[in-house]
């Protein structure tokens, strides 16, 4: 397993909240320099939009593009002809400047479910989709994947993301119960799967077959109960520090990395530590992260 970061990391998120951040080539640096081997996209526009150029980037650091993600609103039909048209701009981005290796990181759009954004971290069944809903949304997850794939070469994992319509243990299941497992393998994000309810290792063991991708992100417990308590939304939650360095959280990193060396994942783990543009210390953080999970044997 090789280990990379991401833009989020540094508060370049893909969901727009009017605030800018740091350069690309400042972050690159900063992620090669605390020790990661590779990066993932980050929101549309960050990196270079030109194949070679971002290519030339990756190389002259010595880093491997390992994703893209890419937030669609699944659950609504008339979004999936866009959202693959996104999908596919991002697909060959990539492509173009990395081959075959990265994936297309599909998630629900969290931005566009106002009471789902508001309840992260405490769904409840009245809170989810209809059965008819849960169809459209698995369709177009196969639609998607299987255009980019045609198209790009690339595959496609399905990252389940608190604020979005896929975020509990229960709402994992049911997508990957109805999507294609050809087409749509799972990238297991270990903050959103605590946050949203589960276990992250027991994750690994019940999804081996279909883990694609995987996040490591921690969930801070006390944070997490005072955003349940209080009634924070998405947003709110991740401000106050949700999701925070890597073994300062409820997060059993040393049992998620044994039961992906028990299923024999050799994928890339990647780092983030999701906070919002302006916040935190990130490239400490990024060091420290780094350093924590040399700690446990990675």
């Amino acid at each position: 397993m090789r280990v990379a970061n991401a833009p989020v990391s540094w508060g370049v998120l893909e969901f727009s909240l009017g605030k800018g951040g740091p350069s690309y080539d400042s972050v690159l640096d900063e992620i090669r320099g605390a020790g990661y081997a590779g990066t993932e996209l980050g929101d549309w526009g960050f990196l270079p939009e030109d194949p070679q150029t971002l290519r030339r980037e990756l190389e002259k650091r010595s880093m491997t593009l390992v994703g893209g993600f890419v937030p669609v609103a699944l659950s609504d039909r008339e979004a999936h002809e866009s959202g693959e048209r996104i999908a596919l701009r991002t697909a060959r981005l990539m492509a173009g400047a990395a081959g075959s290796a990265p994936w297309l990181i599909l998630s629900d759009d969290n931005g566009r479910s106002e009471v789902r954004a508001q309840n992260a971290g405490r769904i409840h069944p009245a809170h989810g989709l209809s059965d008819l809903q849960w169809e459209v949304l698995a369709g177009g997850a196969d639609r998607i994947a299987q255009a980019v794939l045609q198209q790009s070469g690339l595959r496609t994992a399905f990252h389940h993301h608190c604020g979005g319509y896929v975020e509990t243990p229960e709402e994992v299941d049911r997508l990957l119960g109805l999507t294609d497992p050809e087409l749509v393998g799972l990238c297991l994000d270990t903050g959103h799967y605590r946050f949203g309810g589960g276990d992250p290792a027991e994750a690994v063991r019940r999804h081996a077959h279909r883990i694609r991708h995987v996040h490591f992100k921690d969930c801070h417990p006390k944070v997490a109960e005072r955003s349940r308590a209080e009634g924070w939304g998405y947003f709110e939650s991740v401000s106050r520090g949700v999701f925070c360095e890597l073994g300062h959280g409820e997060v059993d990193f040393p049992a998620v990395l044994d039961a992906l060396q028990r299923v024999g994942y050799a994928g890339w783990i990647v780092v983030e530590q999701d906070v919002l543009p302006g916040m935190g210390t990130p490239k400490e953080s990024a060091e420290r992260n780094r350093a924590y999970l040399r700690s446990i044997g990675i």
